[in-house]
C-alpha cells in the first residue's frame, strides 16, 4: 500500500483546525483564523514526529496530551485556568464526538460480520486504517456540520427553557394551566389601556370552549361583521388589539380581560391583574414545548410568592 505522507500531514492539519473551529462555536470564543491553522498545524505535527526516531512516542498518551496543551494554547490562548481547562476539555470532547460520528457511520454502512476489520485495525502498524482516508476525506465536514447543527438545536433548546414559565389562567369558568415563553420581541399592547397581550394556543383545550369562541378565533372579522354573537359573559371582556402577530397582518385582534392570570418561575409567581389574552387555534410550537406567548411586562405584576 503506498502511503503519500504529504497528503495524510495536509488531511490532519485541516481535520485539527476544523475541531479547533468548532470548539470556538460551542463555546463561543473569539479567535482569529491564523490561530485555529497554527493550533491545526502544531497537532499535524504528531505526523512529521512519526516519521523521526522519536516515533514510538508519536502515540504515547503523555505525549499527545502535551501536544493538545499547545495546540489549545495556540488557539485560545490562556486568561485562567478555568478558561484554558474548559477550552481544551471541549477540544476532547468535539474529538471524540466527530470519530465517533465517522467510526459509527462506517460500521453502519459496512459492517464485516467476521471482524476482518477489528483485527486489521489490532494488527496494522503506522497509517493504515480500516476507516479509508478517502472516507474521512468526505465524511468528516459532514460530521462536523452535523454536529454544529445539533448543538446550536441544544443551545436553542435551552434559551427557550431557561425562558419558560407556567401560567394559569381563568376566565368565565375555564381553567388553563399551560407552559408559557416569556418573548421579549412580544410588544404586543392594548393601544387604549397600555395592557399587554398574551397569544394562547387553545388547541389542546377547544372543548372546553363555547362554540362561537372556537369560530372567530382566527376569523375575527365574523365578530365584527356581525356574523356571529357572543354571550354577555364573554362579550364584556372582548377587546380589539391592531396587531401583526400569529399570522395576521394589519388586522383586529380579538383579546379577552381573564378573570385570574397567575405566571409563575421556580420559586416566584406573579399574580398578573393588568392584562389581556388572545386566543388562537394554531399551535405555537412545533415541539409543544409552550403553548403561550407570555408578554415580558407580565412578570413584573404583583408578585405572590418568592424564594424567600
Amino acid at each position: 500500500m503506498v502511503v503519500y505522507m504529504d497528503v495524510i500531514w495536509l488531511l490532519n492539519l485541516l481535520v485539527d483546525a476544523m475541531l479547533l473551529w468548532l470548539t470556538a462555536i460551542i463555546l463561543k470564543r473569539r479567535t482569529s483564523l491564523w490561530r485555529i491553522f497554527v493550533g491545526g498545524f502544531i497537532g499535524s505535527l504528531l505526523i512529521v514526529m512519526s516519521l523521526t526516531p522519536f516515533s514510538s512516542y508519536a502515540g504515547h498518551p503523555i505525549v499527545k496530551l502535551i501536544f493538545s496543551i499547545f495546540i489549545v494554547y495556540s488557539a485560545f490562548g490562556f486568561k485562567r485556568f478555568k478558561y484554558f481547562f474548559s477550552n481544551l476539555l471541549t477540544f476532547y470532547f468535539v474529538t471524540f464526538l466527530i470519530g465517533g460520528l465517522l467510526i459509527g457511520t462506517h460500521y453502519f454502512i459496512h459492517f464485516d460480520f467476521q471482524l476482518k476489520n477489528s483485527v486489521l485495525l489490532a494488527s496494522v502498524k503506522g497509517f493504515g486504517d480500516p476507516i479509508s482516508w478517502i472516507f474521512v476525506l468526505f465524511g468528516l465536514p459532514i460530521a462536523w456540520f452535523f454536529s454544529k447543527q445539533r448543538i446550536e438545536d441544544f443551545e436553542m433548546a435551552n434559551i427557550q427553557f431557561d425562558q419558560l414559565v407556567d401560567v394559569k389562567i381563568k376566565i368565565n369558568g375555564i381553567s388553563l394551566q399551560l407552559k408559557g415563553l416569556i418573548d421579549s420581541g412580544n410588544q404586543l399592547y392594548d393601544p387604549l389601556s397600555k395592557q399587554p397581550v398574551m397569544i394562547v394556543s387553545i388547541q389542546d383545550a377547544l372543548d372546553q370552549f363555547p362554540q362561537e369562541i372556537r369560530e372567530i378565533t382566527d376569523h375575527s372579522d365574523k365578530f365584527i361583521q356581525g356574523k356571529t354573537s357572543l354571550s354577555p359573559e364573554w362579550s364584556e371582556k372582548i377587546r380589539f388589539i391592531p396587531a401583526k402577530v400569529v399570522g395576521k397582518s394589519n388586522q383586529l385582534l380579538l383579546a379577552y380581560k381573564p378573570d385570574n392570570l397567575i405566571i409563575e418561575k421556580e420559586y416566584e409567581s406573579w399574580l398578573v391583574k393588568k392584562a389581556l389574552i388572545s386566543f388562537t387555534n394554531q399551535r405555537l410550537s412545533s415541539d409543544d414545548m409552550f403553548q403561550c406567548i407570555v408578554h415580558p411586562k407580565m412578570l413584573t405584576g404583583i408578585p405572590i410568592q418568592s424564594a424567600s
